[in-house]
């Protein structure tokens, strides 16, 4: 059990923090859910009236779809673009897909290369060098997809009690409500990415490899601890 904890720290450690946010969230969510409710005339709601309400699955799924876009876009970009002094990009001279050699692909697999990996070509291959990007980006999508009609069925709510006739989903999706709360998420994790990229050329973190180790120079690029 010991081994097991310290081998997979990092993951528990962040699926811990995930369930108690989740959980804070709907305690939290709640109460100034029924304090709305008593504000408008309404009778309050319980945690498992809330919890399966479309209020708190648009808040939740709205979190989910802006950062899941914040990892499809950095897997995809970082292929391509680099920042010259910063770990967090390939060294300048490694931008793109990089050859079979370098990515360890048919007959420059080893024994312990993944399955698909040992293949020359091939959609198995295709997929499998592209895996990571896509299943980000299908999160993402059935994220949006969540929160489009989640969020949908929240508004529409709200009109109902202001004696207003409900919308279409596509109403709903090209609103100014829809994109106000979307935008507001995508800035901050674009900002989280531009900031971490940036200030990871001049400033170190001993120990993390997220961060270059604390005597490299400045202009090195694509070196961690």
């Amino acid at each position: 059990m010991r081994a097991f904890l310290r081998d997979n720290g990092l993951w528990l450690c962040f699926a811990g923090l995930f369930a108690l946010s989740v959980v804070g969230q709907a305690f939290a969510g709640l109460a100034d859910h029924n304090h709305l409710q008593v504000a408008a005339g309404v009778a309050e709601s319980t945690w498992g009236e809330y919890v399966t309400s479309s209020d708190f699955a648009t808040d939740v799924a709205e979190n989910w779809q802006s950062e899941y876009l914040q990892f499809f876009l950095y897997i995809i970009v970082t292929v391509w673009l680099v920042q010259r002094g910063s770990p967090e990009s390939k060294k300048l001279d490694e931008a793109g897909t990089e050859s079979a050699e370098d990515q360890q692909i048919g007959r420059y697999a080893t024994d312990d290369s993944p399955r698909p990996a040992r293949r020359a070509r091939g959609a198995v291959l295709w997929f499998y060098a592209n895996s990571l990007g896509t299943v980000m980006a299908l999160i993402f999508a059935g994220s949006w997809a969540a929160q489009s009609i989640s969020g949908l069925a929240a508004y529409n709510d709200q009109l109902l009690l202001q004696l207003e006739d409900p919308i279409t989903w596509w109403g709903y999706v090209t609103s100014a409500d829809f994109w106000n709360r979307t935008l507001q998420n995508w800035q901050s994790e674009f900002l989280a990415i531009a900031s971490m990229a940036a200030l990871s050329i001049y400033l170190r973190q001993r120990g993390s490899p997220e961060s270059k180790p604390v005597g490299t120079p400045h202009e090195a690029t694509g070196i961690e601890s």
